[in-house]
């Protein structure tokens, strides 16, 4: 996440410098006996006015942002229109500190811009603003606007019209009808004051003093106060991205299930990582939902336990070790084999060709020990310098740790970066003839991506074959909020083909031995109704073990207050028919503010 951090705010900053450097008048200004704000945004996401100046627009000022890149106000016109689709504010963008307060009565002149934060290839939908403005001020003290409440009542159930084809799926150009789609009612209220009360967080708090609320508690809501991301066609239309006007320091540390009782009023913004979004000049007061972290049972004597953990980025040199131990021996109960994803090289993001992990692994296996677990033996196989993308320099990987007292791993040498791992019969049954090993590396499905890490390993005398992923990220994708509905999901190339790759891998054990215990799991990065999963699973060779939960409690990761799935546990036919499966989504990471990673680890239990 270090990375991701790092390009969030060089993007953001990059984002709102461009604003201001490519601003072109087109026209004479538009004076303010005939512009008002309600003009300026117009009944389109466009403003009519976009790359005209205009002069002497009047209004309050609702908010005041001196801090980061993207400097200015929000002011809002006392006298608004009739007509529900005209936004009544506006932010106007000043670069440096702007000098004037919440309740000043002031007139701007400026030129109209539409901004697209992330840029136009991000398919983000565009911020209205006024830039390289005049602003005088013509009185102080004055009322702010009354806020508009965003509430379940006001906020339409569908979330979004379908973009114009002729226009390559966008919605920009479409008149806005803020009472039949979600996202047309935001942006029907960008830049005005509104207001939600007693809103539930549906995402944690995170580095960026940002949260997620929902006004509809009661959408696909999860039995811990979550809201679930169960189909491409329910996006949760009361998801809010909350920020602050304050001081970070002051922002609340809240999670999942927690509520900002009372009123959260300021600015409804728009921006790159998370849309729509609330600027609080006055935030709630956190109200403590009572979330715990999950304890998974302990497998019995004759289950095989099987887990997958995203450690994120864990290398040497992070100091949360002992915080992952506890977790996979007292949240986890000790699993008989833990697949393990993001387990960087011996010294982390230092590019120096190092390649080896012996050294993160050991100290986890270490740590572990230290908190009472099983002294773990372990596998992988050391991935080509700088081959498999994540963290430049930190060469993640997958890794097995097993439990040597309950299970046995089938070492069959050499496998290593670029030599694929295959499948024989020997004495009648499946064998690999590299354990461990990798499935079919030189396959253009893994360029500059994480290729799967195949072992055989042995539970009371059945052979069980492991497969542990991480697939391609969904870097580049179209946010929910894009200008293009439905949004572009141009990620999931990669990893329909990763997925088809995989799957043809375990139809060739399965096609040696129809009654092989396969699983195949990790960081599948997508969800479990997603094309991806329809290819791992094709034919009949696996199945998403995430199904048997209830619908409510299918996620592992939380994203934009959105719960879903990204982890997931597949198994082949034999396993899923034995009747004796048991699966469970121990949440323990995604839903907490002090999370030691952002993926929940996922366990499976069954009888072969």
């Amino acid at each position: 996440m270090a990375s991701q951090s790092v390009t969030r705010l060089a993007a953001l900053t990059v984002a709102t410098a461009c604003s201001a450097a490519s601003l072109v008048v087109l026209g004479p200004p538009a004076h303010a006996d005939s512009v008002r704000i309600h003009d300026i945004q117009g009944t389109t996401r466009i403003s009519p006015y976009a790359g005209r100046q205009v002069a002497d627009v009047p209004g309050i000022v609702t908010g005041v942002r001196d801090q980061g890149s993207s400097r200015g106000f929000w002011f809002q016109d006392p006298r608004p229109d009739a007509d529900p689709a005209t936004s009544e504010g506006v932010f106007v963008f000043t670069s440096s500190a702007p000098q004037v307060a919440v309740g000043d009565a002031v007139t701007v002149s400026g030129t109209v811009s539409e901004f697209v934060p992330g840029g136009t290839a991000s398919g983000n939908q565009s911020l209205t603003e006024i830039t390289r403005p005049t602003v005088t001020v013509v009185s102080h003290g004055n009322p702010v606007p009354a806020p508009v409440v965003v509430s379940a009542r006001s906020v339409p159930r569908a979330y979004a019209p379908a973009g114009d084809a002729d226009a390559g799926g966008s919605v920009n150009a479409l008149p806005l009808r803020p009472g039949r789609y979600a996202l047309d009612y935001y942006e029907s209220l960008e830049g005005m004051n509104v207001q939600v009360a007693d809103a539930r967080v549906v995402g944690a708090s995170d580095p960026y003093t940002e949260l997620w609320v929902t006004v509809r508690p009661g959408e696909n809501a999860s039995p811990r106060g979550g809201t679930v991301y169960g189909s491409y066609e329910a996006q949760n239309t009361g998801r809010l991205q909350v920020q602050t006007l304050g001081e970070p320091a002051g922002f609340p540390a809240a999670d999942v299930g927690d509520t900002l009782a009372g009123a959260t009023t300021g600015p409804l913004d728009y921006n790159q990582f998370g849309g729509y979004t609330l600027v609080a000049r006055t935030l709630g007061t956190l109200t403590a939902g009572g979330l715990a972290r999950e304890t998974t049972r302990e497998q019995r004597r004759d289950e095989l336990s099987v887990a997958t953990y995203n450690v994120e980025n864990l290398d040497p040199s992070d100091g949360t070790f002992a915080a992952h131990a506890e977790a996979i021996v007292r949240n986890l109960r000790s699993p008989d084999i833990v697949s393990l994803e993001e387990i960087q090289d011996d010294n982390g993001a230092v590019d120096d060709g190092t390649v080896t992990a012996g050294v993160t692994v050991g100290k986890l296996i270490d740590a572990i020990v230290a908190a009472g677990g099983p002294r773990y033996d372990w596998r992988s196989v050391d991935p080509l310098d700088k081959a498999d993308g994540g963290e430049p320099g930190g060469n993640i990987r997958q890794a097995f740790l097993f439990d040597p007292r309950r299970v046995s791993f089938t070492d069959r040498p050499g496998g290593d970066a670029v030599t694929a791992t295959g499948v024989v019969k020997a004495r009648g049954k499946a064998a690999l003839t590299h354990s461990p090993g990798r499935i079919d590396p030189a396959n253009p499905a893994w360029r500059n991506s994480r290729k799967p890490l195949a072992g055989e390993f042995a539970f009371r005398g059945r052979t069980v074959f492991v497969i542990a992923n991480h697939f391609a990220s969904k870097g580049g994708d179209q946010g929910l909020t894009s200008a293009y509905q439905p949004p572009a999901r141009s990620s999931e190339t990669q990893r329909h083909l990763q997925a088809t790759a995989v799957n043809t891998f375990v139809k060739e054990i399965l096609a040696v031995e129809k009654n092989a215990d396969v699983i195949a799991l990790g960081d599948i990065n997508d969800f479990e109704f997603s094309g991806t999963t329809r290819r791992l699973e094709a034919g009949g060779a696996l199945w998403s073990a995430v199904r048997s939960l209830p619908p409510g409690e299918r996620y592992s990761y939380v994203y934009q207050g959105n719960s879903q799935v990204l982890d997931q546990i597949l198994v082949s036919p034999s396993i899923r028919r034995g009747g004796h499966l048991s699966y469970d989504s121990v949440h323990i990471n995604a839903e907490f503010h002090d999370q030691i990673s952002d993926h929940d680890p996922q366990v499976l239990r069954y009888r072969p």
